[in-house]
């Protein structure tokens, strides 16, 4: 990739989406999973064409954020919300995202949840997803919905992660407690393929559309 990637996460609201398309964005995403931001597939259906109206770049992938899903849970989904990519966030198994790929024909972001100790939440094999997922994303483990928890991961253990998606040529993005003050940070020391932000965007609860574009800024360049 030519430069850092970015992926907004949790939008829900058509005014707020609408807002962005100025920014060069990369991804955007639409939770599914239990959540503060969660969506349903009707909300992510009235979301996903304003990706089609951006002014800067290419339009957006749409990303649809899952935890353990069922193969009927997501084509209910994806019935109503045309996804470019599903990205799985639990502890799903290889099998299961080669599953999800044949099935719907979309690309596969894995998420795997880093916990306090650096050790990764339900850890498989990583060459089980070896020609199955598109993109491997590290975050940091939240108990209650897997990930999405607003702190940053001990970003040194990310390392052989990246290694391995860059063997396989496959994107690595990097998620977890990222704001306008630390993103440069991160990329200065993990140059990863693509960061994503949820809260760290975020006032009360909101995107808000100063931090939005702090955020793009840093990583983008003005």
């Amino acid at each position: 990739m030519s430069s850092t990637a970015v992926k907004i996460c949790g939008l829900q609201s058509v005014e707020v989406l609408k807002s962005m398309i100025h920014l060069p964005i990369d991804y955007i995403g639409f939770v599914f999973a239990k959540s503060k931001r969660q969506v349903s597939g009707a909300q992510a259906a009235e979301l996903i064409p304003i990706l089609q109206e951006w002014i800067v770049g290419t339009a957006p992938a749409s990303v649809g954020v899952f935890v353990n899903p069922t193969l009927p849970e997501l084509s209910q989904i994806l019935a109503e919300a045309p996804l470019d990519i599903i990205q799985l966030h639990g502890t799903e198994t290889p099998d299961f995202c080669r599953e999800v790929k044949q099935a719907f024909g979309v690309k596969i972001f894995k998420a795997l949840s880093v916990k306090d100790d650096g050790s990764i939440h339900h850890e498989r094999p990583l060459a089980g997803y070896e020609g199955v997922i598109d993109g491997l994303l590290l975050d940091t483990y939240d108990p209650l919905y897997g990930g999405g928890s607003g702190k940053t991961f001990a970003w040194e253990r990310a390392e052989p992660y990246k290694a391995w998606a860059s063997q396989h040529q496959i994107e690595f993005l990097a998620a977890g407690g990222l704001h306008p003050g630390n993103v440069e940070e991160l990329i200065s020391c993990l140059s990863p393929d693509g960061v994503d932000v949820s809260s760290g965007v975020e006032t009360d609860g909101v995107k808000d559309i100063t931090k939005v574009t702090a955020f793009v800024e840093r990583v983008k360049g003005k």
